[in-house]
């Protein structure tokens, strides 16, 4: 294996060189109370840290982040915490999906611009994995992920509680009258117990399986509980290993590769994964130069049965019962040979490698092959005249019944008037109908926010219906559930044909064919289409201005247009004088 000289870090640029430049950055790192032993000839890390007061996902980060020192200065690293935006999914409004692209921005030029090289990524909640991912792809840098973990299961009267799935499934039973307002209060007080992100196979737990699927966490990194004391050794070991990846140049384009990207697909399939997955694995990939598309989603998941066992898939375990029952490595050694077992990984070695030895300990949390949670369907990509571009959902978490239907639309232009009028009593609705919310795309949204879990109106919860159709150009959350078309692109705010659909218009649903389509003639569409006018913009200033206009399509990941890796020529290493 190659090592690099001292001379050759990226930092001796600003450090080593005896001119005036020089001077004054060896004389304001000395300010702060180092010495040149700390850094001359070393390694310098930066630990991109996602930590803030109001992200409980990563509540742990701010103690977490010594650990990571701890062992980069034990591999004779220099480490320097960079703080970015947090993106706390439960606060941020009206979605973090707004600011995924904008801590892309913000990693990859704190990488560029610092004296760093290399950087431990210190993420977790849902939009952070990808968001410092992207960023770190951008900058090139030698980087390892180092995942928050799921926090521990919630209980509530010995009820045990998963994040979202329940809470979803519970505020129905609020909205129906059979829980009290105490009640109510102890499931707010112990759905969530600890530090961590949701413990639901959500868009959180997703995200930190596929960054390890890929190659760009430890064996094993991404299922430890945020509380557990493994977490604390995984986190030194990030900063131990970071130090070993500079000396070797181990950067991310030498681990990421077209096979890195269809092994994350796989384990996605495998894990029951989030509808999330597929608008943030896309950006990623083209970011990497190893373009994925919807049809490598739809085509894994016709091949990978769903073998993990956790809700909202499964009914019954949650991601603390998965890393006891062997974690990711025990997963993929499941799925064996269906992966690419050559891809290299972080740690230097190949995947293969890193899973040859990983067992299973519990064969109902993570299933055998013979015995699949699903045989199929942890996505489906469907077509049609509504949604040319694609549209996503998730099979194995709807009623069955529904995977083949056609109904009449319920259609609602925005948020606010479907949410009162699910509450009217007097809806003129039935089980039937597919429910439809447009204008809530990536530019609609703004942002795409996950509002495409549309309530059951409440005239049927009571009468004990528990999910319908539902159709929108949102996301949903990973912790949802339910019979819900989600993604449809282009979104209807841009002029897709969503913006089309009127009340009481029937939309056929064949999930096995995959196809969703309008009943409704080309020559009607077509005056519909001569008629439609576009929505007055969003924002006529700042960031929200400049995501307006850059902001790309859902089946293509949601990325700016310009910071995809096909707009132009790489940027270059900062001028210093």
């Amino acid at each position: 294996m190659t090592h690099r000289s001292p001379d050759s870090l990226r930092s001796a640029r600003w450090f080593a060189p005896d001119d005036l430049r020089s001077f004054g950055h060896r004389s304001r790192i000395m300010q702060m109370g180092y010495a040149p032993e700390d850094w001359a000839g070393k390694p310098v890390i930066a630990i991109v840290n996602t930590w803030s007061d109001i992200n409980p996902c990563h509540g742990h980060f701010r103690q977490r982040v010594d650990d990571v020192k701890r062992g980069v200065l034990q591999a004779g690293g220099f480490p320097l915490e960079l703080p970015a935006i947090s993106l706390a999914e439960a606060f941020v409004k009206p979605t973090t999906m707004l600011y995924r692209n904008f801590l892309a921005m913000e990693t990859e030029e704190l990488l560029r611009s610092h004296p760093v090289d290399g950087a431990v990524l210190m993420g977790g909640c849902d939009k952070t994995t990808p968001g410092l991912l992207m960023g770190a792809i951008s900058a090139g840098l030698p980087a390892i992920y180092l995942p928050a973990g799921p926090m521990l299961r919630g209980n509530h009267n010995g009820q045990v509680l998963g994040s979202g799935s329940d809470a979803w499934k519970l505020w129905d039973e609020r909205r129906a009258g059979k829980l009290s307002t105490t009640e109510w209060i102890g499931v707010e007080a112990g759905i969530a117990r600890s530090h961590g992100t949701c413990m639901t196979m959500g868009t959180a737990a997703t995200m930190m399986g596929i960054a390890e699927a890929m190659g760009m966490t430890l064996p094993g990194a991404s299922s430890i509980p945020a509380p557990d004391a493994n977490h604390v050794r995984m986190a030194a070991e990030c900063g131990r290993r970071i130090v070993g990846m500079v000396w070797e140049d181990l950067t991310p384009q030498r681990v990421l590769t077209r096979a890195s990207f269809e092994n994350a697909i796989a384990m996605a399939m495998a894990m029951g994964c989030s509808t999330n997955a597929v608008v943030h694995v896309i950006a990623m990939s083209r970011r990497a130069g190893c373009d994925v598309t919807l049809d490598d989603f739809d085509a894994a998941s016709r091949t990978v049965p769903v073998l993990a066992n956790i809700r909202p898939s499964g009914e019954k375990y949650l991601m603390e019962d998965f890393y006891y029952a062997g974690g990711l490595p025990a997963l993929m050694n499941r799925l064996g040979n269906r992966l690419h077992l050559d891809a290299l990984t972080v740690n230097g070695r190949t995947l293969g490698e890193n899973i040859a030895q990983a067992k299973v300990f519990d064969d109902d949390v993570i299933r055998p092959l013979g015995n699949p949670l699903y045989a199929e369907g942890a996505l489906a990509v469907l077509r049609g005249n509504i949604a040319p571009g694609g549209a996503v959902m998730k099979p194995s978490a709807c009623a069955p019944r529904y995977l083949r239907h056609t109904g009449p639309a319920l259609v609602f232009d925005d948020y606010a008037t479907m949410k009162a009028a699910v509450e009217d009593e007097d809806l003129d609705v039935t089980a039937d109908h597919i429910m439809v919310l447009r204008n809530a795309g990536p530019q609609g949204g703004p942002g795409m926010p996950e509002w495409g879990m549309l309530p059951i109106p409440a005239k049927l919860v009571k009468q004990g219906v528990r999910d319908m159709l539902r159709l929108s150009d949102a996301r949903m959350s990973g912790t949802s559930y339910g019979a819900c078309i989600l993604h449809c692109s282009p979104e209807a705010y841009v002029g897709g044909p969503l913006a089309l659909v009127r009340t009481g218009d029937l939309i056929t649903v064949d999930v096995p064919a995959r196809r969703i389509h309008l009943e409704v003639s080309d020559a009607e569409l077509a005056e519909r289409r001569a008629a439609w006018t576009p929505p007055p913009p969003r924002f006529e200033r700042g960031y929200g201005w400049m995501f307006s206009r850059h902001i790309l399509q859902a089946d293509e990941g949601c990325d700016f247009d310009f910071l995809e890796t096909t707009f132009g020529a790489p940027v270059a290493e900062p001028d210093i004088f």
